[in-house]
């Protein structure tokens, strides 16, 4: 058992699966500024604010996420040749992009990264792991939003 009382065997998977989603989420974070620095066209002002927003809650979950695998007796990675060899997540080109495309591309990261969650939220609750559990069902419950309006923007 760890100073948490959780067991070190079972908090291991959970450790890696919350890497993995700090690998994404560092991949996901320069992917947003990219796209807020290159959108271009119709919509630019609702994108271009939007971008900005969701970039500071990626700031803030990528601390909490990596204190919680440091919570759990766990190191998080924290390099970007790290972060870049396990993130399912792919940068994008420094180009310019309209809106849509924007949209488009963030919808499918953000199911992935939905996947990702679904996938670590059981590990933890078979760890006995609650408080995992919980910040992986936080950030679920805002990617559900996400995409829920990123689908909107684009009908």
């Amino acid at each position: 058992m760890n100073r948490i009382g959780l067991s070190k065997e079972a908090v291991k998977k959970v450790a890696e699966h919350l890497d993995q989603h700090l690998a994404d989420l560092h991949v996901l974070y320069t992917k947003l500024h990219n796209y807020h620095w290159n959108v271009e066209g119709p919509g630019f002002f609702t994108i271009h604010a939007k971008l900005e927003e969701l970039y500071d809650a990626v700031a803030e979950e990528i601390d909490a996420v990596a204190e919680r695998i440091l919570m759990i007796g766990q190191r998080p990675s924290a390099s970007l040749a790290e972060y870049l060899k396990k993130a399912r997540l792919e940068e994008a080109e420094s180009a310019a992009i309209s809106g849509a495309d924007i949209a488009k591309d963030l919808l499918a990261d953000y199911g992935q990264l939905v996947a990702g969650l679904r996938e670590g939220i059981a590990a933890a609750q078979e760890a006995n792991d609650e408080v995992s559990a919980d910040l992986m069902i936080g950030s679920l419950a805002e990617y559900e939003k996400t995409i829920w309006m990123l689908d909107a923007f684009l009908k």
